[in-house]
């Protein structure tokens, strides 16, 4: 196992922590990696783009000029693709985008990207946020303290509403609950910020790869200053 030192708000070494190798030490599979990437951005589509067809648009009921006799060519609506105000051949209509990625591939593209990130030594382990109240000042010294620069995620417990808080008015911060952690959102950071309680092990009951969209919202009413 890989050892990671621990840091406290202000920077300072805070001790030591073991990080599995089975989560933060197995070879990235990059094919996986872009699939599961590809499923989950392909979910997010509404899907409900549509265009009419000659069947659906108004009007052309009548024959625009008789059959044969005019010189020009035999048409039957004014409504054909090929007039304008016409109906759209081939058009989109609404239809869902979401792909069946098996949860052992899910579970694969996670573990890559922590590994990656671990391998480049861009894992932070916090020993804790300590904010009496919602303050993005504090939330911004702390990730100066430890050495986060650039885009980051912060994986915080469902019960540390105030971190949220805190941390969700950063530009460049992305707060995500410890059960919605997956491969797309590290591999869009540069650094992924945990604290000991939510950094995921093996336990049997600790299933950090098998939610990929689960929409939990973080915002409240209260506001950060």
């Amino acid at each position: 196992m890989a050892s990671l030192t621990i840091k406290s708000r202000t920077g300072s070494d805070a001790g030591t922590i073991e990080l599995d190798d089975a989560l933060f030490g197995v070879q990235p599979n990059v094919p996986v990696m872009h699939q599961v990437v590809t499923a989950q951005l392909a979910a997010r589509r509404s899907g409900t783009q549509s265009t009419k067809t000659r069947a659906e648009v108004r009007g052309g009921g009548a024959k625009p000029w008789r059959q044969k006799g005019t010189g020009r060519a035999r048409q039957g609506s004014t409504r054909a693709p090929h007039w304008q105000g016409g109906g759209v051949a081939l058009g989109p209509k609404p239809r869902s985008y979401q792909q069946r990625t098996p949860k052992k591939m899910i579970r694969l593209a996670l573990l890559s990207a922590l590994s990656d990130r671990a391998s480049d030594g861009r894992v932070v382990v916090v020993d804790g946020w300590g904010f009496e109240g919602p303050s993005t000042k504090q939330a911004q010294a702390l990730l100066d303290a430890v050495g986060v620069t650039g885009k980051a995620l912060v994986v915080v417990g469902a019960d540390e509403i105030t971190a949220a808080k805190s941390f969700r008015n950063i530009p460049q911060v992305h707060v995500l609950l410890n059960t919605e952690l997956n491969a797309y959102d590290v591999l869009c950071s540069d650094y992924v910020v945990f604290t000991p309680e939510t950094l995921p092990d093996t336990k049997p009951n600790d299933k950090p790869a098998d939610t990929i969209d689960t929409p939990v919202s973080l915002t409240t009413e209260e506001g950060a200053d």
